[in-house]
């Protein structure tokens, strides 16, 4: 960005800023309070829904634990791939759709890649 452009930026924003009656004090409280509240959530899904662990569960994860899913899998803990070196094995021992029409892999009709 050009500094001229840049200017005018700054310049719009502090008018809007003084239209509104907002002091760059009141900006950089609320930018430190939502960091705090970032740094205090513990679980994320997919969407963006974030809980902090504490209190009733809301209902993002009830919905995904009764589901199947497990509270550590919508856990931050500062590695977006915490796992992407670790390759777990799937148990087929335990699979309910083994045996079944589910459990058939069809490769007709599908393009060789």
């Amino acid at each position: 960005m050009d500094e001229r452009k840049r200017d005018s930026i700054v310049a719009y924003l502090r008018r809007r800023m003084a239209e509104f009656g907002i002091r760059p004090e009141d900006i950089a409280t609320s930018l430190a309070a939502d960091q705090a509240r970032l740094r205090a959530v513990r679980f994320r899904d997919a969407s963006g829904n974030t809980w902090d662990g504490n209190g009733a569960a809301p209902q993002w994860v009830v919905q995904a634990i009764s589901a199947g899913q497990t509270l550590e899998h919508f856990a931050i803990d500062g590695a977006p791939n915490r796992h992407a070196d670790k390759r777990t094995g799937a148990d087929w021992h335990n699979d309910p759709f083994a045996g079944t029409r589910l459990a058939t892999i069809r490769t007709e009709g599908i393009p060789a890649a």
